[in-house]
C-alpha cells in the first residue's frame, strides 16, 4: 500500500478501547461534512490514496466542492478495499491471472508480481444445477453431480488459492456470494496494515450492491475491471449524482420486503438513475431492518443505479453482532463511523442531486414479469395482466388492460371453452388435476400428460412449471423465508398440496437458513409441498433450474405451450430460467409457494380458491397468510448468533469432497491440453512490450443488427448448451457426451466454448434475418449472404481480414456484469459497437477489451438512418487517440450495395482518460501487464 502524500494533514490516530488505528480524518477537508454518505466514503478513499499523479489534491477539492445539481464531469480514481467474485465470472479472472504470469515471464518480468494486491474472495455458488428435486436426498445428489461436472474447474481454483497471495475460496455447497458477503465477509470498516478505513468492494456480479445495505460502498463490475482492481488498478469513474430516497412509514401486514423492492425498482426505473448513486435517508431508515436494506441494495442493477446504499447506524451494528462479528469489530465500526460523520443522523440531512420519497405504508403486494424485473404487476391485477401478456406468446391482438375491455376483447379473440367438456377415453374415476382452469377469456390448449413421476394431469398455457425459492435477493431475509415456511405450514394443515406439474425447489443463500428452519420445525411442511433443499446457490435465478420432467417438457415443446416460472429471484429475462419456459415472474418466497399451490398464472388470489380444506371449505390465500406477529415471534425464537458463528467457523475449509480434490501446485499453472473447462486464452499472444498505434476501421461488415433492451444475457453465453450449436459441435469434437455438456457458465474458463456461444441466446433477434431467433446472421463472405451461425460467419470474416461491427438500440448491454459479453464480442472480431445508448458496465467492458463503443447522433437510430445491416462501414477519427486526444465524435460512412452512402458523426463513449489509455493498449489487461513490466 503506497503512503498518501496527505496534502490536507488528515492522517491521525483513532483510539478504540485498547486498540489504536491510523485513519484519514474527513474533518481536515472543509466541505465534506455536507456530503452524502456515499461521497464521504469516496472522499476518504481519495485522501488515503493521494499520490500526486493519479489521485491529486484537486480531486479531493473537487469532491469536497461537489455540486449536487451538476452533471458528472470530474473523473476520479476509486481504489476498492477488496474484490468479491462468484465462480462463473471469477474463474476467467483467475484464468487470466494465470495467463498473465506466463506473459510477464515471456516479456522478461517476474511472474510473482502477478498477485492480488487487494484481498480477493470467491464464493462458488453459480454451478449447482437442480437436477434432483422434491426428495430428501436432492441436496447431496446435486452437489455430487456438481463435483462430477466441475472437478477440473474446482481443481484449478484450489491451485489458485495456493498459488496467489490474498485469494480465498468459499467452496461449493456453502451459500450464495452476496449472502455470504453480508453474513460473513463484509467488514463495514476494514483494518489492514494498522489502517482503518471504510470497507468498499467491487464484485464480478451485478448484485454485489447487496452489501450496500451494510453501509459498504460497492457495485458489480465486469470480470475485466475486477482483475484490474485485484492488480491494484483504481476504478476510473466520474463523481456521480446522488439521488436521496426518503423512506417513511411502516409496511402493512401482508406486504413483504420483496413487494417494497419491486415498488422501489418501479419508481427508480421511471425516475431514471442509470449511472447515479441512490442513498436512503430520513427518519424511516431506522425502521428498515438490515435484511430489508440488503434486499433493496441487491436490486440496484434492476433500477439501473450504480449503488443503492444505507448509511451506518445502530441497526448495522446490531446485524453485525447477530451474524457473529467480534466485539472489537463492532466497537470499531461505531467509533469510526461517528468520528468520520458517517453515522446516520436524520436531523443532519445531506444535500442530494434529486429527491424521491416512499411511504412504506403505500406498498401493496406485487410480482414482476413476464420478462423484466422492472415490469411490476399488482398482485390484485396479476390475472388480468397475465391474460393480456399471454397474447405476446400465443398470438392474437394486443388488448387494453382494463378488465371490462380486456374480457370483451379476449372473448372475441378466443371464445372460451369450458374445461368440463374435456374428456379422455382412459380417464380413471379420480378427477384429473388441471392447469386449464376456467379458460374463458384466454387462449387455451389443454394437453393430457401421463408422467411417470407425477401421475396424470392436464397442462395448459399459463401453467406454473417452476416454483423456486432461490437467489440472494430474498433468501437472505428471514422475514420472507420464515413467512414462506409459515404459509407452507398453514397450507399443509388445511390439506392443500402443490400441483403435480410444478417443479418445486428450495435453494437458500446460506446454511443459516437451514438451521433456523430446523429450529422452527418448518422443514416437514415445506417438504410436504415439494420444497426440499436442492442446494445452496443461485440455481434457478442464474438459469440452473435443471430439466423438467421429460413428459412435461415433451408436452410443452410438442404443443407449443406457454408455461410460466415463479421465482424469488432478481432476474427473469427471456430464455434465462429454462428453455421450456417463456414467461417468468419474480415474487416473494411466500407467493412462490402460493403459486405452486395454484399451479397457474391465470389465478386471482382474492377470488379464486387454492383448494378445499379437510371439511370441503374453500381455502383462499388470505386464510393461510401468516401475520407479522407470527413471523416476528418465529424469527425471535429460532435465529441466534451461534448459528452464524458455527456456520462460518470453517467457511474456507470445505467438505471432504473439496479437500479430497487432487490439486496441482507451482506458481504457474500447467494447462491441460485436453481440458474442455480451463484453457489458456489468446489475449497476450504475440503482445509487444509497447502498444502499437490504433487505426481507423475500414471495410467492416455488420455481424449483428439488434433492437432495444438487448441484455448481456442475450450477448454472453449463459444457461444450457444446446445440441447442434457451434459450442456443442466443439464439445462433440473433443469427445464430450451430450449429458456432460454442462452449462456455459461452468465453461467460462474455456474461451473456445464461450466465443461459440456469444450472441447465441435462443431469444436473440438479429434484424439481418427475417423471423429467425437465436445465434444466426448473414455471411457476406459467401455469395448472396446466406444464413449462418454467428460464430461460423465470424471465422470466415476473420480469415478474410474483414473487421466487424454490431448495431444496437437503446439500453444495449443492460443486465448482469458479464465480462464474456465483451470478451466474446472482441474474440469474434468485432471492432466497434454502435447503439442508441449503453448501460454502464458493458460499455466500460467493451473498452476494456479494445472495442470502441459509439452512439448514433441524438435522436437517430439505425432505423431512422435507414441502415439495414447489409452496408460496409468505415469509421474514421480513431487515430486521434494516438496523439493523446479522445475525439467527441467519430465519422461513420455506411456504404450500401448500390454504392450510395449514409454518413453520420457517432458519439464516442470513451468517457475518461483512463479508458482512453486502456483502448490504446488494446485492453485493460494489456495496459496492466505493460505497467507491471515497466
Amino acid at each position: 500500500m503506497t503512503a498518501s502524500i496527505d496534502s490536507f494533514g488528515a492522517k491521525g490516530t483513532l483510539e478504540v478501547g485498547e486498540n489504536s488505528y491510523e485513519i484519514f480524518r474527513l474533518k481536515a477537508v472543509p466541505g465534506t461534512e455536507k456530503l452524502p454518505y456515499a461521497l464521504k466514503v469516496l472522499a476518504e478513499n481519495l485522501l488515503r490514496t493521494e499520490d500526486g499523479a493519479n489521485i491529486t489534491k484537486d480531486h479531493i477539492d473537487a469532491i469536497a466542492a461537489w455540486d449536487p445539481s451538476a452533471d458528472p464531469s470530474i473523473e476520479i480514481q476509486f481504489t476498492p478495499a477488496r474484490v468479491i467474485m462468484q465462480d462463473f465470472t471469477g474463474v476467467p479472472c483467475i484464468v487470466d491471472l494465470a495467463t498473465m504470469r506466463e506473459a510477464v515471464t515471456a516479456l522478461g518480468g517476474d511472474p510473482e508480481k502477478v498477485n492480488p494486491l487487494a484481498p480477493a474472495e470467491m464464493v462458488i455458488d453459480h454451478s449447482v444445477i437442480i437436477d434432483v428435486f422434491g426428495r430428501a436426498d436432492a441436496f447431496e445428489r446435486n452437489v455430487d453431480i456438481e463435483y462430477q461436472r466441475n472437478g477440473e474447474r474446482y481443481q484449478f481454483l484450489r491451485w489458485g488459492q495456493g498459488a496467489f497471495d490474498d485469494f480465498k475460496v468459499v467452496p461449493p455447497g456453502t451459500g450464495i456470494v452476496h449472502q455470504v458477503n453480508i453474513e460473513h465477509l463484509a467488514r463495514t470498516v476494514m483494518v489492514r496494515n494498522g489502517q482503518a478505513y471504510p470497507d468498499t468492494c467491487v464484485g464480478t456480479d451485478s448484485h454485489t450492491t447487496m452489501v450496500n445495505g451494510l453501509g459498504v460502498l460497492g457495485w458489480g463490475v465486469g470480470g475485466i475491471e475486477a482483475e484490474a482492481a485485484m492488480l491494484g488498478q483504481p476504478v476510473s469513474m466520474l463523481i456521480p449524482r446522488v439521488v436521496g430516497f426518503k423512506l417513511s412509514g411502516e409496511i402493512k401486514p401482508g406486504v413483504t420486503a420483496t413487494d417494497v423492492v419491486l415498488t422501489v425498482t418501479d419508481m427508480l426505473r421511471k425516475h431514471g438513475v442509470v449511472g447515479k448513486f441512490v442513498e436512503f435517508y430520513g427518519e424511516g431508515v431506522a425502521e428498515v431492518p438490515l435484511a430489508n436494506r440488503a434486499t433493496l441494495g441487491n436490486m440496484s442493477p434492476e433500477f439501473g443505479s450504480t449503488a443503492a446504499i444505507f448509511p451506518i447506524d445502530s441497526e448495522t451494528v446490531d446485524y453485525l453482532r447477530l451474524t457473529g462479528r467480534s466485539d472489537e469489530q463492532l466497537a470499531l465500526v461505531e467509533a469510526y463511523a461517528k468520528e468520520q460523520g458517517m453515522w446516520h443522523d436524520p436531523e443532519n440531512e445531506a444535500t442530494y442531486s434529486e429527491y424521491l420519497e416512499l411511504d412504506l405504508g403505500d406498498v401493496v403486494p406485487s410480482i414482476a414479469g413476464p420478462k423484466r424485473p422492472q415490469d411490476r404487476i399488482l398482485l390484485s391485477e396479476s390475472k388480468i395482466a397475465f391474460r393480456k401478456d399471454i397474447h405476446n406468446y400465443v398470438g392474437g391482438e394486443d388488448v387494453d388492460a382494463t378488465p371490462s375491455k380486456l374480457d370483451e376483447a379476449l372473448d372475441e379473440t378466443f371464445p372460451g371453452s369450458d374445461p368440463a367438456t374435456l374428456s379422455f377415453a382412459d380417464d380413471d374415476a379420480a378427477p384429473l388435476h388441471s392447469a386449464a382452469g376456467n379458460a374463458e377469456g384466454r387462449p387455451t390448449n389443454p394437453v393430457r400428460v401421463d408422467s411417470d413421476e407425477q401421475g396424470s394431469f392436464v397442462l395448459d398455457h399459463g401453467a406454473v412449471a417452476i416454483a423456486s425459492i432461490t437467489s440472494c435477493t430474498n433468501t437472505s431475509n428471514p422475514s420472507v423465508m420464515l413467512g414462506a415456511a409459515l404459509l407452507a405450514k398453514k397450507a399443509v394443515d388445511k390439506g392443500l398440496t402443490s400441483k403435480p406439474w410444478v417443479k418445486t425447489s428450495m435453494a437458500p443463500g446460506s446454511q443459516v437458513v437451514t438451521d433456523y428452519y430446523d429450529k422452527a420445525g418448518m422443514w416437514p411442511y415445506l417438504e410436504k409441498l415439494g420444497f426440499f433443499l436442492v442446494g445452496y446457490g443461485c440455481a434457478t435465478c442464474i438459469g440452473n433450474s435443471g430439466p423438467l420432467d421429460p413428459k412435461i417438457s415433451e408436452a410443452i415443446q410438442d404443443n407449443d405451450l406457454t408455461v410460466t416460472a415463479v421465482l424469488s429471484g432478481n432476474r427473469n429475462f427471456e430464455g434465462r430460467i429454462s428453455p421450456d419456459v417463456k414467461m417468468n415472474y419474480l415474487a416473494s418466497p411466500p407467493l412462490v409457494i402460493a403459486y405452486a399451490l395454484a399451479g397457474t398464472m391465470d389465478f386471482d388470489f382474492e377470488h379464486d380458491a387454492l383448494g378445499q380444506d379437510n371439511e370441503g371449505n374453500d381455502v383462499f390465500l388470505k386464510d393461510i397468510w401468516p401475520s407479522p406477529k407470527e413471523i416476528q415471534d418465529t424469527i425471535d425464537s429460532s435465529i441466534s448468533k451461534e448459528m452464524y458463528t458455527k456456520g462460518y467457523a470453517d467457511v474456507f475449509k470445505g467438505d471432504e469432497r473439496w479437500r479430497g480434490l487432487p490439486t496441482p501446485d507451482g506458481k504457474t499453472f500447467e494447462w491441460d491440453p485436453q481440458s474442455t473447462y480451463v484453457r489458456k486464452p489468446p489475449y497476450f499472444d504475440g503482445m509487444p512490450k509497447d502498444p502499437e498505434a490504433v487505426t481507423d476501421i475500414s471495410g467492416a461488415r455488420v455481424l449483428a443488427y439488434l433492437g432495444d433492451s438487448v441484455t448481456t444475457d442475450h450477448i454472453s453465453p449463459a444457461g444450457n448448451i444446446k445440441a447442434g450449436t457451434p459450442a456443442a459441435q466443439y464439445l462433440d469434437e473433443h469427445g464430450v457426451e451430450r449429458k456432460d455438456y454442462n452449462s456455459f457458465g461452468s465453461r467460462r474458463g474455456n474461451h473456445e466454448v464461450m466465443i461459440r456461444g456469444t450472441f447465441a441466446n435462443i431469444r436473440l433477434r438479429n434484424q439481418l434475418l427475417d423471423d429467425v431467433s437465436g445465434g444466426y446472421t448473414r455471411d457476406f463472405t459467401q455469395d448472396g449472404g446466406p444464413q449462418a451461425f454467428i460464430y461460423d460467419a465470424s471465422q470466415n470474416y476473420q480469415n478474410a481480414g474483414i473487421p466487424l461491427v454490431v448495431l444496437g438500440g437503446k439500453e444495449y448491454g443492460s443486465g448482469s456484469s458479464r465480462d464474456w459479453a465483451a470478451k466474446g464480442t472482441r474474440l469474434l472480431g468485432v471492432k466497434a459497437v454502435i447503439t442508441e445508448s449503453f448501460e454502464r458496465i458493458h460499455r466500460s467492458n467493451l473498452i476494456g477489451m479494445g472495442v470502441v463503443p459509439l452512439q448514433f447522433p441524438a435522436g437517430e437510430s439505425a432505423a431512422s438512418l435507414k441502415l439495414d445491416g447489409t452496408e460496409t462501414f468505415d469509421i474514421s477519427g480513431i487515430t486521434e487517440l494516438n496523439e493523446g486526444r479522445t475525439p467527441k465524435t467519430m465519422h461513420v460512412t455506411a456504404t450500401k450495395e448500390d454504392g450510395s452512402a449514409v454518413e453520420f458523426d457517432a458519439v464516442v463513449r470513451i468517457d475518461t482518460p483512463g479508458e482512453a489509455e486502456y483502448y490504446r493498449n488494446g485492453g485493460i489487461l494489456q495496459y496492466v501487464l505493460r505497467n507491471m513490466i515497466g
